[in-house]
């Protein structure tokens, strides 16, 4: 036995030391700050080209500059523990080490270019390769990922911030069909009853019970926790908009609900997030009194990473970014002035019923955008202009957020005070950062991540109420 001992001693030592290595792409440690600490028993490896592009991002003024100063910062302390070409420990708990393994000499032009810094990444895992380590290169490009299998190297997305599948996802509501005769006599006492025990509930979800013969026959009603339930019933925004569907009714519920403090509505265009949210922030800010100030934003990445090359002033060159919000309030104040001044059934009404009185004793009164700027009750700004502020009692509507990554989200909900409502929406199949997918997008984690809080309520609205034309090209385009 001792002699095995031995001979298996002097086996291993005359083999190299292979060793389990996950050299991290720069877009892995700008999608998540902590990403250095997520491997557990493994080196963590940077290559030093990516420390050059970090550089390069350390002078954003955005929160990609405001990362990767933050990971600068973490290697400077980690090398005051030792040396990082040799390797650092980061962190007791996990046994990790990080290495920064420098640029290969015998770079080969001929088959990969120099001049891309993902072909000199590749290049540096290929070394590691040879060299006996069993080496992954962690990326969320796709294609350096298609490039590493074409090498014949390991290649995986970073997928420590990632959801479910699509068909696993939480859409925040189940639908059960029951006989018609049966859904006139529900109350909300007897829906736990009807609920399937294997159905596990989460708070604020919703379930539509529906008839077995017409699914437009339906009741709704909100899980609030134990055995308790709420009817939703169809409520008017703005005296005149109402939910074309149940999803949209669903919306409206948390979207009016003051203890909901936070909403996430998930939805491809024309299912109405942006109208809902608008229409309910106005109603809230103008009627309601809830909330002193309705803040909108939105992600500037649509045609790049910055508004400064556009003409004008910066509420000038954000018209442009904001122009759907502007297009909806249009719409929504263009068809609440007509409703006001013709009535539900389109006749003039004279002057004396134009000047009649709401049931709460204010008058009519005609809004625009410009006005509601003026006297402060609506802001839409950039979102880079949102870190490092504290934002108390407004009603924050942040849209496209499938476009934001999941520290970004994070970064701007804790902006949040006392008294303020956040609603996150967007659509999550239609993505422009190239390093983001449905799985990994700051509005798809959150929803994952909150799903079951006290404060957070989510739909996932899937029917366009948009024009045949519109759900045509959804469908088919």
């Amino acid at each position: 036995m001792d002699n095995q001992n031995k001979e298996n001693q002097q086996t291993s030592q005359k083999q190299p030391r292979l060793d389990r290595i996950f050299v991290l792409d720069t877009n892995v440690l700008l999608h998540d700050v902590n990403s250095l600490f997520a491997f557990r028993g493994v080196t963590v490896g940077i290559p030093f080209v990516v420390l050059e592009e970090l550089d390069t991002f350390k002078s954003d003024s955005g929160e990609k500059g405001k990362i990767a100063r933050h990971i600068i910062r973490n290697l400077d302390n980690l090398r005051s523990q030792g040396s990082l070409e040799k390797g650092v420990e980061l962190n007791h708990k996990t046994g990790s080490i990080l290495k920064i393994f420098a640029t290969p000499h015998d770079l080969k032009a001929e088959t990969l270019p120099h001049e891309k810094v993902d072909n000199i990444i590749l290049q540096t895992v290929q070394k590691l390769s040879k060299e006996g380590n069993k080496v992954t290169f962690v990326t969320k490009d796709i294609n350096a990922r298609v490039k590493a299998d074409a090498l014949g190297l390991d290649a995986e997305d970073y997928a420590k911030e990632k959801v479910p599948t699509e068909e696993e996802f939480y859409t925040g509501w189940i639908e059960i069909a029951i006989p018609a005769n049966e859904l006139r006599l529900v109350s909300a006492s007897k829906v736990a009853n009807i609920v399937p025990k294997d159905q596990k509930l989460l708070l604020n979800n919703f379930v539509i019970l529906q008839s077995k013969n017409n699914p437009e026959n339906y009741r709704l009603f909100r899980f609030l926790g134990g055995a308790n339930f709420k009817e939703v019933e169809n409520f008017k925004l703005m005296q005149y908009f109402e939910a074309k569907n149940v999803q949209q009714l669903m919306a409206i519920d948390l979207l009016m609900d003051p203890d909901i403090q936070i909403v996430t509505l998930l939805g491809q265009a024309g299912t109405g997030k942006t109208f809902l949210t608008l229409l309910a922030g106005l109603q809230q800010i103008l009627y309601g009194k809830e909330y002193q100030k309705f803040l909108i934003t939105r992600p500037i990445i649509a045609l790049g990473a910055d508004i400064g090359y556009l003409p004008g002033g910066v509420q000038e060159k954000l018209f442009y970014w904001m122009q759907p919000v502007y297009d909806n309030l249009d719409l929504i104040f263009s068809r609440k002035h007509k409703h006001d001044e013709h009535g539900e059934h389109g006749e003039e009404q004279n002057q004396d019923k134009k000047k009649k009185k709401h049931k709460n004793g204010t008058p009519k009164k005609k809004f625009s955008i410009d006005q509601l700027i003026k006297r402060d009750l609506l802001s839409l700004e950039a979102i880079t202009y949102m870190r490092g502020r504290s934002i108390p009692d407004q009603f924050v509507f942040i849209d496209e957020v499938q476009n934001l990554s999941p520290h970004e989200v994070k970064t701007i909900v804790s902006r949040a005070g006392e008294g303020t409502k956040v609603v996150l929406a967007g659509d999550p199949y239609q993505i422009d950062s190239p390093y983001l997918d449905f799985s990994s997008n700051g509005l798809t984690l959150s929803t994952d991540k909150l799903k079951g809080q006290a404060i957070f309520g989510t739909v996932f609205l899937q029917t366009s109420e948009r024009s045949p034309l519109a759900k045509l090209a959804a469908e088919v385009l």
